[in-house]
């Protein structure tokens, strides 16, 4: 048996009480063993004085294919960036730049305190992301994306719909699971313009069948709704209802431009939305309504989306900004702290089915962790409300320390998996590389 004990630290539960803790953390194995007790002794002890101790944080929607792609598909509308740089970046990956991708993207997560990911990945070599995933003990939810039509759609992303199903349910007998569940394979159809109804229908039929999450996504742009109404006769959610690709299983990033029946069909499905507040603003879609959605008990989580519209895959900017947003239209007193808190861990874990699992600083939940020191100058002096500096205050380079399944993956600003000199040089390497098969240098 492995034990850590995290001493003299705030720990911020975010369990059902929003309990505030000062004491100690205790670790065996892969699990939490206790919270708050003192006079322990471990294997391994880690002083957190001046620090606060949260459960890692849960991005449910990220994009690791598309983290090389930073800086190089600026300035540009959803569909144009897409079509002009997005897709054919996503053409020209090989199984060496996805790789890199994934290292450089699960790299910059560990160091601002996500522990766990939703990811939507591209069409080819999500082999390769599956195997960072486990080299690096970053725990995920991983989807092959699906695409089956569309215009302007490079050759090498169209499938063939029986391939794209083949294909994935490969991906999900290799992985689902693996790792001790670290491990999870979730469909990814990309989203209703690139899906034909028969691929949906399916995905649907199957994920049910084979317990596993749909992520995709739906209503990030105006004219993205525009085209799903014209080819359906449908509003973007209601067509998805129709197609079996909602429900309590289902995770749909964005989510900007929603009428009211489709607001009333994600509440009577239990779908979840994932709010991208920073990749809305940059592309210009859109706010999001999620102080109405949240106000008709809809699940709202968080997520960075990819380096390519955002361009980072930072949650501390993401819970700042989403509260800052919601403020700005509707007061003040909407979108507390405390809730933004609890939208980047536990609803995030609920929004994955996870929530009994990871989440939460709770005696037998998964041991996922992220220490976060408040003593420097952007976070002096000691905050009355120790959330609202994490929210408000923090940034990610406060993060001190990432464990996930109990296993120290940064320490102290190092990271211990991934070799950080190594992951930026090779990320350098294999971006010149796609550009240039892209033809975009």
């Amino acid at each position: 048996m492995t034990s850590i004990l995290i001493k003299h630290g705030w720990l911020v539960t975010m369990d059902a009480a929003d309990s505030l803790v000062r004491g100690d953390l205790l670790i065996e194995n892969d699990r939490i063993a206790s919270i708050g007790s003192s006079g322990q002794a471990a294997d391994f002890v880690i002083d957190a004085t001046d620090c606060v101790v949260i459960p890692g944080f849960v991005q449910t929607h990220i994009h690791l294919c598309q983290t090389l792609f930073r800086g190089s598909a600026d300035d540009l509308a959803l569909i144009d960036w897409l079509a002009k740089r997005v897709w054919p970046m996503e053409a020209s990956h090989s199984p060496q730049s996805v790789a890199a991708s994934a290292r450089l993207g699960i790299a910059e997560l560990i160091k601002g305190g996500t522990t766990c990911a939703l990811t939507m990945e591209t069409v080819n070599h999500t082999r390769e992301v599956f195997k960072v995933v486990a080299d690096s003990g970053f725990r995920a939810t991983v989807g092959k994306c699906m695409m089956d039509k569309g215009r302007e759609v490079p050759a090498e992303l169209l499938e063939k719909t029986d391939d794209s199903i083949e294909q994935s349910i490969a991906l999900l007998d290799e992985w689902h699971g693996k790792e001790n569940g670290r491990i999870r394979y979730c469909f990814a159809p990309r989203f209703a313009v690139s899906c034909t109804r028969e691929l949906l229908e399916r995905v649907g039929r199957l994920a049910l069948e084979r317990g596993v999450m749909i992520h995709t996504h739906a209503s990030e742009n105006r004219t993205e709704c525009q085209i799903v109404e014209s080819e359906t006769g449908l509003r973007n959610v209601a067509y998805l209802n129709e197609v079996g690709v909602t429900g309590r299983h289902v995770a749909l990033a964005h989510c900007v431009h929603l009428s009211d029946d489709e607001i009333t069909i994600l509440k009577e499905t239990g779908t979840n939305v994932v709010h991208c507040p920073s990749s809305n603003l940059k592309l210009g879609s859109g706010v999001a309504p999620i102080t109405r959605l949240l106000s008709e008990g809809i699940s709202v989580s968080l997520g960075a989306d990819g380096a390519a519209c955002n361009n980072r895959l930072d949650m501390f900017t993401e819970m700042r900004t989403a509260a800052l947003l919601q403020k700005a239209l509707h007061g003040p007193e909407v979108l507390a702290s405390k809730r933004a808190l609890r939208m980047a861990t536990i609803d995030g874990a609920k929004a994955l089915g996870l929530q009994t699992e990871i989440g939460s600083l709770e005696a037998g939940k998964k041991a996922d962790a992220a220490i976060i020191r408040l003593n420097s100058l952007h976070t002096s002096p000691k905050p009355l409300d120790v959330v609202s500096s994490i929210v408000y205050a923090a940034e990610a380079s406060d993060v001190q320390t990432v464990i996930v399944d109990g296993r120290v993956l940064m320490d102290q600003r190092k990271l211990i998996t991934l070799k950080e000199e190594q992951v930026i040089a090779q990320a350098n390497a294999e971006s010149e590389k796609l550009f240039a098969r892209a033809g975009l240098q």
